[in-house]
């Protein structure tokens, strides 16, 4: 996907979310190293929130690219 995300529109919800997912993973990797660091927890669970909004919208808005994105991305579903 990282060839796709040059060529496709970066304000689409589907690279939002792509992008708050390597955030999210890169932070808990992070985290697991620093068990304290209590502002880099939350920043997480701000993405998380942020990217379920997205997700929720997507999924109401369009299923089919919902259901793509969720196993493209391996997240589960809601």
């Amino acid at each position: 996907m990282v060839k796709e995300e040059k060529q496709e529109n970066r304000g689409s919800v589907e690279f939002q979310v792509f992008n708050f997912t390597n955030k999210i993973r890169r932070l808990a990797s992070h985290l697991e190293l620093h068990k304290k660091d209590f502002s880099s927890e939350r920043g997480v669970r701000r993405l998380l929130g942020k990217r379920q909004r997205l997700l929720a919208y997507l999924a109401k808005k369009n299923r089919v690219r919902y259901k793509k994105l969720i196993s493209q991305l391996d997240i589960r579903e809601k």
